[in-house]
């Protein structure tokens, strides 16, 4: 009997200790600033924060769990809209509203978690460093804690640091594909021949062996389009500006063979887990092209094509795979827009 109430008294001498040292030496709430520049402009970077649609697809709190349940309310963009979230396998939920918006300058976002009554006030401020850079400035103010939850504030900016080093990842890679689209459309000059350096990428998506007779072919290249669409944006959950334009790959000149094999893949800007096996992976690596923009019947593209041979012969050069990269996606009983890309090398 007298050992427990030692061990109270010991308990209660400990707690009293913590309790007058987080009193004493620790804020109750905690006040930090985080910076960061990303290479996009003003305009498209403020977008991505002030849709709340946008802005739950690439920050880390919201992706990095597959079990995360998120409502949104009107109007979605801008100040008064907001979002509710609940996620049952880490145990939390919360609600988060944009309370103030000056365009292309200043939000303010209100998070409340976890039934919390005071609200983490966020201010995020956007500064053109130049055409096509952005400073993003986080200014955080957390809620105040009890005495006995103060220890959280020691972690409580390092935390939310971290988040944001993968939320500006994921940003550059939403708006990566979203800005390449975006200034491949804008360029497009059709039935010029033109030299290309075109980086590295990283596709998605399935081999296929089949007919070349009439429009055999392309109303499988339609076909295996659509699955590798369907499986990206359906069972991997990857929105439209989550990934490239779709890309076939082949020999240049089999156009004249009876049957072609080639590789139908959608870029995406790194590998994920996959359990279908009938897609995989293929790199490309970085090379250089010569390119032409071609608009048309799917059988009128063998004349681009047969350009782009006769320019590599003529400048001696020796020639790879022909890319055909589809600007807007291939349909049965229309025209396509693409772009053929022939790779050369010396």
């Amino acid at each position: 009997m007298r050992f427990i109430k030692i061990i109270s008294v010991i308990v209660v001498l400990l707690v009293g200790a913590y309790a007058l040292s987080m009193y004493y030496f620790v804020e109750d709430s905690k006040n930090f600033k985080i910076e960061k520049e990303i290479d996009f402009p003003v305009d498209k970077v403020f977008h991505q924060f002030n849709n709340l649609q946008n802005f739950t697809r690439w920050n880390n709190f919201f992706t990095n769990s597959q079990s995360i349940d998120i409502d949104y309310y009107t109007p979605y963009e801008g100040m008064g809209s907001a979002i509710s979230y609940v996620d049952p396998k880490n145990d939390r939920d919360g609600e988060m509203f944009i309370r103030y918006e000056n365009p292309n300058q200043t939000l303010r976002y209100q998070l409340f978690e976890d039934k919390n009554e005071n609200p983490t006030l966020v201010d995020v401020k956007f500064k053109a460093v130049s055409a096509e850079k952005t400073k993003i400035t986080w200014f955080v103010h957390t809620p105040k804690l009890s005495v006995l939850r103060r220890v959280e504030n020691f972690w409580t900016e390092d935390r939310f640091a971290e988040n944001i080093d993968k939320s500006m990842t994921n940003l550059k890679n939403v708006l990566g594909n979203k800005v390449e689209k975006d200034n491949q459309m804008a360029a497009i000059k059709y039935d010029s021949l033109m030299v290309e350096n075109e980086e590295g990428k990283l596709l998605l998506g399935i081999n296929v062996s089949t007919s070349n007779k009439k429009d055999a072919l392309y109303k499988n290249i339609v076909m295996n389009y659509n699955k590798v669409y369907n499986y990206i944006s359906m069972d991997l959950g990857k929105k439209e500006d989550e990934f490239g334009f779709p890309m076939l790959i082949t020999d240049a000149d089999n156009y004249k063979d009876k049957e072609v094999s080639y590789f139908m893949g959608i870029p995406l800007s790194k590998k994920i887990g996959i359990t279908d096996n009938n897609f995989s992976f293929r790199s490309v690596s970085p090379t250089q092209n010569y390119i032409i923009y071609y608009k048309g019947s799917y059988a009128g593209r063998v004349k681009a094509i047969q350009q782009l041979i006769q320019k590599a012969k003529k400048d001696e050069m020796r020639f790879g795979d022909i890319y055909q990269v589809f600007i807007e996606r291939p349909m049965e009983d229309q025209d396509v827009n693409m772009k053929l890309s022939l790779s050369v090398y010396k």
